[in-house]
């Protein structure tokens, strides 16, 4: 197995996706050269999951990303079709997720495919799983995630009449491979030594680069004081930010209206800062510096061409791009703990540092309402102050 030939990608990216209620495949020789039994059958109802999620960008990605490992598995190594899995194929899968071969690991994240001629053309680079170090080790998160997303979709094959029952559920002892954590693990985010090189490596791109990194600066400032989520920033079939969902109240509090995560719509109070930070953006884009009511020029403008970003791998490469430099520049200096640990943090990050500066000096609830929160619980996670009396407490504590 180690040797085994890494697939094609399956499923292309939200943007490109065509509808499969409308478009439904007549083969899938384009993807496979031989194929089990019932396989399009499969694939089609696959597609039409995955597709009922593109109204969030990252959901659809998880979803697309666990379903197609599945998919990549049933066929290629078992041999089976969706309708001949059972438990006990569960776990052999679970198994191979943990170890994949090495052939199906990539060193890093890279496009689907590429854009030739107006076809899409699978990349030859692209691997079903990414590994930046040594050996592929999949995490609690992702194992939960690869759970939550397949007994998902076997319900959804259930409601379909496609299957009869739903091998994940009827897995027993999922708790050796899920650990139990006796506490909420701690928040992952940057420091505050981490965050201040950051926004001095985006400033000084801005300096460089004005009419292209004015953009980066403004999606930092926007990811951190209004603890937005990446989708909250690209243009989508449910969501398109516009400089008009800035919103001024009659006491002259200024507003931004939003749609997140579970299609929720809600109101973050914008600070000064972020007001001030705001104008720049727009005035670096030859606008006037507050946005006139109901003002439909896209968020997060394209540097080529009209509109607004719609991918958020641009938005990942964009923020990635800062935790790079400002990385170098903490190892030159002498901070190479921090830029190891900066090297692994991501886009939502930010929007954790966020919520934890905020929540040492504001009132958990108005920072639950401009988070989206369901509840101050979660909110609750991001104080450190219990966690840190705790240590305090035992600092101490004597051994002889």
């Amino acid at each position: 197995m180690a040797n085994m030939k890494s697939p094609t990608a399956f499923f292309d990216t939200l943007e490109a996706m065509q509808n499969p209620f409308k478009q439904p495949l007549k083969t899938l020789d384009h993807l496979l050269a031989d194929s089990p039994s019932d396989a399009l059958s499969d694939y089609q109802h696959a597609s039409e999951f995955i597709y009922s999620y593109r109204g969030s960008p990252d959901t659809f990605s998880t979803y697309r990303r666990e379903i197609e490992h599945f998919l990549h598995w049933c066929w290629l190594v078992a041999n089976k079709s969706l309708n001949q899995i059972v438990r006990e194929d569960m776990e052999d899968y679970i198994e191979f997720a943990r170890q994949p071969p090495d052939a199906w690991v990539g060193p890093k994240n890279v496009p689907r495919f590429l854009d030739r001629a107006g076809e899409r053309i699978p990349n030859k680079d692209w691997r079903p799983y990414v590994n930046s170090g040594e050996q592929y080790v999949i995490s609690q998160a992702a194992l939960q995630s690869l759970f939550s997303v397949l007994s998902s979709f076997f319900n959804f094959l259930i409601q379909e009449n496609y299957l009869a029952a739903n091998p994940v559920s009827q897995m027993r002892q999922k708790s050796k491979y899920l650990r139990k954590h006796q506490t909420q693990g701690k928040v992952r985010r940057l420091s505050p030594l981490q965050w201040e090189y950051v926004v001095e490596a985006a400033e000084n791109m801005a300096q460089q680069q004005p009419l292209e990194h004015e953009r980066t600066v403004f999606i930092m400032n926007s990811l951190f004081a209004m603890y937005l989520r990446i989708s909250e920033l690209v243009e989508t079939s449910r969501w398109q930010p516009q400089m008009g969902h800035f919103q001024v109240d009659q006491e002259g509090n200024w507003w931004f209206l939003t749609v997140g995560k579970g299609n929720k719509e809600r109101e973050i109070s914008v600070s000064d800062a972020m007001l001030e930070a705001l104008q720049r953006y727009r005035r670096s884009r030859g606008l006037p510096a507050l946005p006139s009511p109901g003002e439909s020029s896209p968020l997060i403008h394209k540097t080529r061409g009209k509109g607004g970003i719609t991918s958020t791998r641009q938005i990942r490469g964009i923020v990635q791009k800062c935790f790079d430099q400002a990385a170098a520049v903490m190892r030159k200096e002498g901070f190479k703990a921090d830029a190891d640990r900066l090297a692994s943090a991501t886009v939502h990050w930010l929007r954790h540092t966020g919520i934890s500066e905020d929540v040492k000096h504001r009132p958990r609830e108005h920072v639950r309402d401009d988070a989206g929160h369901g509840s101050s619980a979660i909110t609750d996670r991001y104080i450190d102050v219990e966690r840190t009396e705790r240590h305090a407490s035992a600092r101490h504590k004597l051994i002889k």
